[in-house]
């Protein structure tokens, strides 16, 4: 089995293991991202919640399988994606290798990639995966903030029965009586079939690749992970060898903690464009004010400032940080642990 597919499997591996563990916060993380708040209803709204109290607050309404609404999806979507993209990384780092080796005997370079390799390598792979598997977290998205953009639906709908009211065009038994139906209305069962025909129904086929644009900007995130990433294990390789004659091995918790580093650096440089693209794969009937729905990339952004402010990039990025980065962490320790197995069974064979 080469190299390439090997990483595929455990990255597929330590991904899953890396979301069932995070998923609740990054359920909490993509709420926080598509919560539209206009800047003029900013001073009469309530103080930002914490993380940890809005996870007990969604268990309260939802229970705890709304901390888990789109896992399976999810999980299928991480699987797909982590496995396409470590081959893909796995291959283009092979010829990145043999490409430095070859300039080496050329007398150019000490023989491996440098940091632009490391960044061209992780875009190209990236690029692939973000086109292959887009449709999957359309649908994880929609899933996740379903049950949010209903009850958004309902207080758009009361609102303007309100107005109707303070305007004596609706009379209080009649107002009386739609709040009590708008009350009583419990969100339908909504899995990935019933997703998928809402995007159809919405955009056709293009639906699926909405925040496409954002999301392959976005491939910079992990090109940054990646070149931190393999940086910081090479640093860490030179002085292991120079100090125990030429042993090379990490540890698992050393790996933890280089993953830790370089998907804290690419989170702080590219959340704003994880926000852009969780709000433009979310429902979009989200409140009764169409100045906060977004017809494309540069729509989203014009609004999200001129009606938000630039704070509105940042929401939620400390549960970001804290569920990416621990999921990088726990999916690079995996990933390297599985591939280790492997090799002891292949010699041992």
């Amino acid at each position: 089995m080469s190299n390439a597919i090997v990483n595929g499997i455990a990255g597929a591996g330590g991904g899953i293991v890396a979301q069932i563990i995070t998923y609740p916060l990054q359920t909490v993380n993509t709420r926080q991202q598509t919560e539209r708040v206009a800047k003029a209803s900013i001073p009469c709204a309530s103080p930002p919640r914490n993380t940890l109290v809005q996870i007990f607050q969604l268990i309260r309404s939802e229970g705890i399988g709304g901390l888990y609404s789109g896992l399976k999806p999810s999980l299928l979507g991480t699987a797909a994606s982590q496995g396409i993209y470590y081959s893909f990384y796995q291959a283009f780092k092979n010829k990145a290798v043999a490409v430095a080796l070859a300039n080496k005997r050329k007398g150019r370079g000490d023989g491996t990639p440098g940091m632009l390799s490391w960044l061209i390598v992780a875009a190209l792979a990236g690029s692939l995966n973000v086109l292959l598997t887009n449709p999957i977290w359309v649908l994880v998205t929609r899933m996740q903030t379903y049950t949010q953009a209903e009850r958004k639906i309902v207080e758009a709908k009361k609102e303007a029965l309100l107005k109707e009211a303070s305007e004596n065009v609706l009379s209080r038994s009649s107002l009386a009586t739609q709040l009590a139906q708008l009350d009583s209305i419990k969100p339908r069962p909504y899995g990935t079939f019933q997703a998928a025909c809402e995007v159809y129904n919405e955009s056709g086929i293009a639906g699926f690749w909405k925040g496409i644009i954002p999301t392959l900007i976005m491939v910079c995130n992990p090109s940054i992970q990646f070149m931190i990433y393999e940086s910081l294990l090479k640093r860490l390789r030179s002085k292991r060898s120079a100090k125990k004659q030429g042993s090379t091995n990490i540890k698992a918790v050393e790996i933890f903690v280089v993953g830790a580093i370089a998907k804290l650096g690419a989170t702080v440089c590219t959340y704003p464009l994880l926000v852009v693209k969780s709000r433009l794969q979310a429902k979009q009937e989200i409140g009764g004010n169409i100045s906060l729905r977004y017809s494309g990339t540069i729509d989203a952004i014009s609004k999200m400032i001129h009606y938000e402010g630039v704070s509105s990039f940042y929401k939620g990025m400390s549960t970001k940080i804290v569920q990416s980065v621990f999921a990088a962490s726990v999916l690079f320790m995996v990933k390297e642990e599985l591939v280790k197995i492997y090799d002891v069974m292949r010699i041992a064979k």
